[in-house]
């Protein structure tokens, strides 16, 4: 029988994006919500890691996406900064699992497939793997011919469930470098802009399409269920942003 998986497509505003994934992610462990996986084209921001948040280059690294007018948030998702825009697809996926760390490569491989499944239907030569000198480098990140980064992945596990979340570039390489120059120079974080990578840079390919290709790679393995934010989880998105702002 085939999973079911609730879909949402809605976005709020980039400053609340990271506090609703937990929230999301937090009532999956506790049982309240079934599985939950979010597709949706985000606004502009900085999502950075944890890691980042500590790094003596942070507040530089801060300042200069605030200036290049994009949000600077705590990504939920580990991994080093990652940029957002309205020619990328953010993804979201909060699965419900009883022993979370046993199964972080399962995880990793299948979401990997379904990004190459669903690149592979637009007609891009897409494969599983790190490109030198991709930004926010990862063994299942998907690139193009083996030689430029369009998606990229992170998970954080909590007691009794996981989030898989990450981006996929469709379009405008030079606005993703653009941002990620400054914030990546703050940081002291090496890499080469020519491995960063889009959708539209192998094939004619707009957002809309790119997200419908998405959407039905996920479908052709679970049963998607299309919802909508629920008041309780935007309240409890509300709260924890409240508890730690990242602005």
């Amino acid at each position: 029988m085939t999973r079911p998986i609730r879909l949402l497509t809605g976005r709020v505003a980039a400053p609340l994006d990271g506090a609703l994934s937990r929230a999301i992610l937090d009532r999956v462990a506790a049982g309240e919500l079934g599985e939950t996986l979010r597709v949706f084209v985000p606004e502009r921001m900085v999502a950075f890691g944890r890691r980042d948040t500590v790094d003596p280059g942070y507040d530089a690294a801060r300042r200069a996406a605030l200036a290049s007018g994009f949000a600077a948030v705590e990504r939920l998702a580990g991994g080093k900064a990652a940029v957002f825009h309205e020619a990328t697809l953010a993804y979201a996926w909060a699965i419900p699992e009883p022993r979370p760390r046993e199964t972080i490569h399962a995880r990793f491989e299948m979401i990997s497939s379904i990004v190459v499944e669903a690149l592979t239907s637009l007609g891009i030569d897409a494969r599983v793997g790190e490109v030198p000198g991709e930004y926010c480098p990862g063994s299942y990140s998907v690139n193009a011919r083996d030689r430029t980064k369009i998606m990229g992945v992170g998970q954080r596990l909590v007691a009794g469930a996981a989030h898989v979340g990450g981006v996929v570039v469709v379009d405008r390489i030079d606005l993703t470098n653009r941002i990620l120059e400054p914030v990546y120079a703050a940081l002291g974080y090496s890499w080469d802009p020519a491995a960063t990578g889009a959708i539209a840079a192998e094939v004619p390919t707009t957002v809309p399409q790119a997200q419908r290709a998405l959407i039905d790679a996920f479908a052709s393995r679970f049963e998607l269920e299309e919802s909508q934010f629920d008041s309780t989880t935007l309240q409890s998105a509300e709260a924890l942003l409240a508890a730690e702002p990242i602005t």
